[in-house]
């Protein structure tokens, strides 16, 4: 890959991980809720599902979603519904000690949930095929799809940290049960909006 393109792909890996989507909202909400240790494996499930994203995108499976439009509608409407239920939790889930009968039992994502969010996220497909639109060549093959793909899961892990760390940092000022439902609404709320750009393009 020439030095320009490298530089160009990084700032747009750089760019796609680190402005808010589904996953750094999520992360921002971990954050609070859990802290940035407890949000770990969050976060390594992220950057692991999204690396195998990108390199199966790369080996050829965006050609198969344009032969085969219809699967990928498929999986647009699928991680709607996924992303809906998602936010239903965030927002119906109080402080992890909580013990009220209105909320949920709270506990961060798990690495392997994270991961295989990745596969129903629309952001992460948006980000996943337009690497290879753009920056990298269809005809590239084994050794720099993966090094594009590890370069990629390289810049997004410490992204999408940020949101965690900037959630825990929030924490001191959400200590109050009102304060932190109040704050997992709009977190359940953001969730939904990301959803527009898929809805408006269904």
């Amino acid at each position: 890959m020439p030095q320009d393109t490298l530089f160009a792909f990084s700032m747009f890996a750089l760019v796609t991980s680190i402005t808010p989507g589904p996953n750094n909202f999520m992360l921002l909400a971990s954050g609070v809720n859990f802290g940035v240790r407890a949000s770990v494996p969050h976060m390594l499930g992220i950057t692991s599902g999204f690396w195998v994203m990108v390199l199966a995108v790369g080996l050829g499976l965006a050609e198969i979603f344009a032969q085969f439009a219809w699967l990928y509608d498929v999986l647009k409407w699928v991680g709607a519904i996924y992303m809906l239920y998602l936010a239903w939790g965030i927002a119906t889930s109080g402080p992890p000690k909580d013990t009220s009968s209105n909320a949920r039992i709270a506990k961060p994502m798990s690495f392997w949930g994270a991961a295989a969010f990745q596969w129903v996220n629309p952001k992460a497909w948006i980000m996943a095929v337009g690497a290879f639109s753009t920056y990298v060549p269809a005809s590239s093959g084994l050794i720099v799809v993966t090094t594009a793909a590890t370069l990629f899961a390289i810049i997004n892990l410490p992204s999408v940290g940020v949101w965690a760390l900037f959630g825990s940092k929030l924490r001191h000022l959400l200590n109050v049960r009102r304060n932190l439902l109040a704050f997992n609404y709009c977190m359940a709320g953001f969730l939904v909006a990301s959803l527009y750009p898929l809805l408006n393009t269904a």
